[in-house]
């Protein structure tokens, strides 16, 4: 993804690094203080930094530009975060995929948790939409999310059986996009 300074970022789950990338295909890699983290996903924060999800050892990172690392573990344990996105309210949103829920924490660390209404509906991946909200999709349910900067959580059904919404974006005609994994949509 885009990072605040120009360049890309992204994730090395593998090697359990975060690792950035010039224009010019200069690749600088960070090390991630915690073992085994497998880091999903990297995105640009509020502050010039970059935030990151340690699915396997249930945590939230911050990393700033020159590679200081602040780790925070997320209150529910065994959640697996996910996706973690910048909102429209200035704070890092993230999926609870096994948690079963949305997660926003704050640059000072304050970590506030939301349940998705449906049951074991397994958050995966989200985006900030053109109405300021965070979506989401709602793997197992069959469903999008949406949750307001009040943290109010709306679902939409989505009208194929099974599915399997995994990933969204914000399209040009001011919609939100997703795809359906399982159907082929």
């Amino acid at each position: 993804n885009p990072g605040p300074d120009g360049n890309m970022w992204f994730a090395e789950g593998g090697s359990n690094r975060i690792a950035r990338i010039t224009l010019g295909g200069t690749i600088t890699e960070f090390p991630i203080p915690t073992p085994a983290s497998n880091v999903v996903s990297v995105n640009a924060g509020p502050a010039n930094d970059v935030w990151f999800t340690e699915n396997a050892t249930n945590k939230v990172g911050r990393m700033t530009l020159d590679g200081v690392f602040t780790e925070f573990a997320v209150p529910t344990a065994n959640s697996r975060p996910f996706k973690i996105f910048l909102g429209a309210d200035g704070a890092m949103w993230f999926t609870e995929n096994a948690g079963n829920k949305i997660g926003r924490i704050t640059e000072a660390g304050q970590i506030t948790e939301f349940p998705v209404p449906t049951p074991n509906s397994a958050p995966r991946a989200m985006t900030l939409g053109p109405d300021g909200a965070i979506w989401f999709t709602e793997t197992t349910a069959n469903q999008i999310g949406r949750i307001d900067t009040n943290g109010v959580i709306s679902e939409y059904r989505i009208p194929t059986a099974s599915s399997f919404p995994r990933h969204i974006t914000p399209g040009p005609d001011g919609a939100v996009w997703f795809t359906e994994f399982n159907t082929n949509k």
